[in-house]
């Protein structure tokens, strides 16, 4: 969803190109990006894919949230939050959040922020599956 200087979405296939696209500007001399990937083990166990899932729309209107708390108090002039949703790969993308600011600094913070809040606060989860099986897990601790 897009709303003045804030892009979030949930969708099968996101991009790191798509939300840094949409927070370049000529004001912002500072760029931050966080990427988040699916890795191959986890607790020692081989991870064969992962299966996301979430509630949509409180999902959106949670990541709305953390982008608007981010530009009220940390001088962010445009930031994207992308998560996936079904199954993805070890090595596949979940989630993208790019920060714009007029300085680095902040983009940096406003990225760290926005993933730290959105594993606390946005209802997704995941399905992790192994060769014994497999488990559901909260995508925050």
């Amino acid at each position: 969803m897009r709303i003045m200087n804030i892009l979030t979405a949930i969708k099968d296939h996101i991009t790191v190109q798509e939300a840094t696209d949409f927070v370049q500007t000529p004001e912002c001399g500072g760029v931050a990006v966080f990427v988040g990937t699916v890795r191959n083990q986890t607790r020692g166990k081989k991870v064969h894919r992962l299966f996301f899932e979430c509630y949509t729309p409180m999902a959106l209107l949670e990541m709305e949230k953390i982008a608007q708390y981010t530009r009220e108090t940390m001088g962010i002039h445009k930031i994207a939050i992308l998560h996936v949703s079904g199954e993805k790969l070890p090595g596949d993308t979940v989630v993208v959040i790019a920060a714009a600011a007029p300085h680095r600094g902040a983009a940096f913070t406003a990225c760290q922020y926005a993933i730290d809040t959105l594993k606390e606060t946005v209802p997704i989860w995941k399905k992790e599956y192994f060769e014994d099986g497999e488990v559901w897990v909260a995508a925050h601790p």
